[in-house]
């Protein structure tokens, strides 16, 4: 039987849901610990560093403009730094020396110890990720790696502080899509812990 275009956008609606209904049942009590190191950064005067490849690096970009900019409220910025964003910078690693190390580069540079790094990455696989993570390990810096299907090697590199968000999915799209609410509950957690913005009525 032939599906039709309606009953195949109404499908991909549905994986969607069911994904993320997956998700807040798995992973909702590690992302709460994520989300209070990312608050205890920011109280702290230390900064978030994010970054990806392809949909994640458009995500590293989305969570440090609402970082920088505002979430749903008026409040004052708060310090983040897409690694994603420089295209000058981005370019002349890779060029110069490896892709695999357009983020480590800049993590050696800018990295103090403290500070978080939001390493996204679908597979847990990309090389320049885990040589993200090393060398925000090296600055000793905290770690939150939001990942999807096995968690690739990501997690074998990890340290005890660090904090791995797994996606309970295989399919990349699903994967990002609830990456992306990750990301907005995150900053959603930060507005209400130290601004007191969208306290939940019941």
């Amino acid at each position: 039987m032939t599906t039709t275009i309606t009953e195949r956008l109404k499908h991909n609606f549905s994986e969607s849901i069911q994904t993320k209904i997956n998700a807040a049942d798995m992973i909702s009590d590690i992302l709460a610990i994520a989300c209070e190191k990312v608050v205890q950064c920011l109280l702290d005067g230390h900064k978030i560093m994010s970054c990806g490849n392809g949909g994640s690096a458009c995500d590293a970009t989305r969570f440090s403009s609402q970082m920088l900019n505002r979430f749903k409220h008026e409040r004052p910025s708060l310090p983040a730094i897409a690694l994603t964003a420089d295209l000058a910078t981005l370019t002349s690693i890779a060029n110069d020396y490896s892709y695999n190390d357009v983020f480590a580069k800049q993590i050696r540079a800018l990295g103090q110890a403290g500070d978080i790094l939001l390493a996204i990455s679908t597979s847990g696989n990309s090389g320049n990720i885990l040589n993200a993570i090393k060398a925000a390990h090296d600055k000793n810096m905290i770690v939150i790696a939001l990942t999807g299907a096995d968690g690739g090697k990501i997690p074998s590199i990890l340290r005890d502080d660090d904090i791995e968000v797994r996606v309970p999915a295989n399919e990349v799209a699903r994967i990002q899509e609830t990456h992306l609410l990750i990301i907005h509950s995150i900053c959603d957690i930060v507005d209400l812990q130290l601004f007191g913005h969208g306290d939940i009525v019941t």
